[in-house]
């Protein structure tokens, strides 16, 4: 696919993998970029995840009849697998990237090509006769050795995983780019705001027509550029980006669905604008990390399992602590017949997170749901909504 007179897209579509990462559902698959750049020299960036490695190969080889380098931006292996096949397919081409890339290749392969490697570092350019890649280091984006290049001549960013979403490049996304980018960011990077707004502000130095990344659909026009840089910086901010709160429960025996379904529909009654709700134990776990960082406000609600909190519970707050959650105003909902004790479990596990308040209104169940459960509940919402 052609990108520009002299940018090529050599990458591959993966609708096999059932996990990415071992752990994130991509029911649209996922896209491996890689991406040729023909100046005087040609340089091939990044390789793709070990089983496409023919495909690969092949698309470089319809692309351009000659290689002088291969462009290391990150040694994940969805994005490195293949630098020894490509080694051995083109020996007299270099491998250019950063010195602890170059450490991890020795990890991998079992060598860290010596012979043939090029390393550099950020402020350092890579000329390619027409074209100059001019390096920029992007620490913990979500490794520690990644980096990124500048083409100033189309300026083209190949921004490394910033600004991928999940889903491969030949499906259609019905919800356009930002609910798995979204999902993707979250999920992946969203521990360190504090390297991607430092990459932002680099990048704001640079006129960018378009921006390349290792997953998702190529960036290309100014509108598409300003609304996902607007979006990275709402993300690694953890600012609000939408109105709304994000209700996520767990219920033994339908209790506590019950209350949630109550809430839910309270909420929207008040004139709620979003109310996102999920099941813990059913629904996308990674889903609901999403929500929670979207909305303001969180509201948990679970029961009360060995006097602390219920396991998908807990596993779901820890899984937003390990993100940085922070800045967002939680409301409680606990359930327990005889002695309900997750609420104060809840409120222990996040009281390292940062700038984050609880409702004054904690609700309790012993068992079903109540007339006073439903004052309850009406007292959260407002506690909620005037927030």
């Amino acid at each position: 696919m052609k990108i520009t007179d002299d940018i090529v897209y050599v990458g591959v579509n993966d609708h096999d993998v059932d996990l990415f990462e071992g752990q994130f559902e991509v029911p649209l698959g996922m896209a491996y970029n890689s991406y040729v750049v023909k100046g005087e020299k040609v340089a091939v960036t990044d390789t793709v995840d070990a089983r496409f490695g023919d495909e690969w190969l092949a698309n470089v080889a319809a692309a351009t009849d000659r290689v002088d380098y291969l462009v290391v931006h990150h040694m994940e292996p969805d994005h490195s697998a293949n630098v020894a096949r490509f080694a051995a397919a083109y020996p007299e081409a270099k491998i250019v990237s950063s010195a602890s890339a170059f450490a991890m290749m020795k990890n991998f392969f079992g060598t860290d090509f010596a012979d043939r490697r090029v390393v550099v570092k950020e402020g350092d350019a890579l000329d390619l006769g027409g074209h100059v890649l001019a390096f920029v280091a992007a620490p913990m984006v979500h490794w520690p050795e990644v980096m990124v290049s500048y083409d100033a001549a189309t300026k083209t960013l190949f921004s490394a995983d910033g600004f991928g979403k999940f889903g491969a490049n030949d499906v259609e996304d019905p919800e356009g780019w930002d609910c798995e980018a979204r999902r993707y960011y979250f999920g992946i990077v969203g521990k360190f705001g504090a390297q991607v707004q430092a990459l932002l502000k680099k990048a704001a130095a640079l006129d960018i027509a378009r921006i390349c990344p290792l997953h998702g659909p190529v960036l290309q026009t100014p509108e598409e550029i300003a609304h996902v840089v607007k979006q990275y910086a709402t993300w690694s901010s953890y600012g609000v980006e939408s109105e709304g709160v994000c209700v996520a429960y767990t219920s033994v025996y339908g209790h506590t669905k019950a209350v949630v379904e109550k809430f839910c529909e309270i909420l929207r009654a008040k004139g709620c604008p979003k109310v996102a709700c999920a099941d813990l134990a059913r629904d996308d776990m990674y889903e609901t990390i999403e929500d929670g960082f979207r909305y303001g406000s969180l509201v948990l609600a679970t029961t009360t399992y060995n006097t602390a909190v219920f396991p998908k519970m807990e596993e779901y707050i820890r899984h937003l602590l390990r993100r940085n959650y922070q800045n967002r105003r939680v409301g409680l909902i606990e359930n327990g017949t005889w002695a309900p004790m997750a609420a104060k479990g809840m409120k222990e596990l996040l009281s390292s997170a940062k700038g984050v308040t609880f409702c004054d209104t904690v609700v309790t169940v012993k068992g079903a749901m109540t007339g006073e459960t439903a004052a309850q509940l009406e007292r959260l919402a407002d506690d909620i909504l005037k927030a």
